[in-house]
């Protein structure tokens, strides 16, 4: 990386995950400062799920003027932050977090750039129904912007476990504020997601499972069909396990590189106040992942 840009003022930009180190964040938002003229540099750090608060604490301390989260803290941040707009609010979930002067909001920009991933990939959310795999904080996010996008149904498959009930009554919620019916089924039972995905318009992966070196997929390929629209929020792999059955049988696909590419520049005009340079930065970051 060219650092020469860097200097006493440069401000910080940082990314918290687990894993972190495959992050096209940094490469993104440092390209677009440069871009831009804007003196910001984006780093990732790895951390363990028990540091959250402690790394925090540090951006606080080090007076970063944002961060985004990915997997596992978008939820378990939350604790730390002074407030939270109305759509994290609802979505119970944080991937960007802005620092006022030492006050930390918490956003979730995760919904809205899935959503217009969707719309590039010519596909219209309105009075459609998308089976979602997983409840995290990426998850929940796409659900509250599909839902306020008029999306007739929602069916959530997650694994029966703690959260279960929780992810129920956030399903209640968002039902009881929107339009959208919003369901929840254990992913355990192979014959309910084979018949929900029968059923839907849209599939969507939104766990990890995919994600690196795993090869594995929650579906069975003679789940889907060519009608379905597939998508898989992982874009590294660019082809998932997922997306490869699903060209298998001819359905229309996409990975999660375009989510990243929109819900990053809705984060870095948050930091900034300035417009990504979205195109450049598709073709200077994204070559190779979409």
């Amino acid at each position: 990386m060219d650092l020469t840009h860097v200097n006493g003022q440069t401000r910080l930009l940082a990314l918290l995950g687990h894993p972190a180190h495959h992050s096209i964040s940094p490469k993104m938002h440092t390209q677009a400062a440069r871009l831009l003229g804007l003196d910001y540099v984006y780093l990732a750090f790895d951390i363990q799920p028990d540091q959250i608060g402690q790394a925090v604490s540090s951006l606080k301390l080090m007076d970063a003027r944002g961060f985004n989260l990915t997997m596992p803290f978008k939820c378990s941040v939350i604790p730390y932050l002074d407030h939270l707009t109305k759509a994290a609010r609802l979505a119970g979930a944080v991937n960007t977090v802005i620092n006022d002067n030492g006050i930390l909001t918490g956003d979730t920009t995760d919904g809205y750039g899935y959503m217009k991933s969707l719309r590039q990939n010519n596909f219209n959310p309105v009075g459609k129904t998308m089976t979602i795999l997983g409840a995290g904080g990426a998850a929940t996010a796409i659900i509250v912007q599909a839902a306020l996008d008029r999306m007739k149904e929602i069916r959530i498959f997650k694994r029966k476990n703690n959260t279960f009930e929780d992810t129920v009554s956030f399903a209640k919620k968002v039902t009881e504020e929107t339009d959208c019916l919003v369901t929840v089924y254990d992913m355990a039972d192979k014959k309910a997601l084979s018949d929900s995905i029968a059923g839907s318009d849209l599939l969507t992966n939104a766990t990890n499972v995919g994600m690196g070196s795993d090869t594995n997929s929650l579906v069975t390929t003679d789940m889907l069909r060519k009608s379905l629209v597939v998508s898989d929020i992982i874009y590294e792999p660019p082809c998932t396990t997922l997306l490869a059955q699903a060209k298998s049988v001819g359905c229309s696909c996409f990975n999660g590189a375009d989510m990243l590419l929109y819900q990053g520049s809705a984060s870095f005009k948050a930091w900034t106040g300035k417009d990504m340079p979205v195109d450049e930065i598709r073709r200077s970051c994204f070559t190779e992942n979409i």
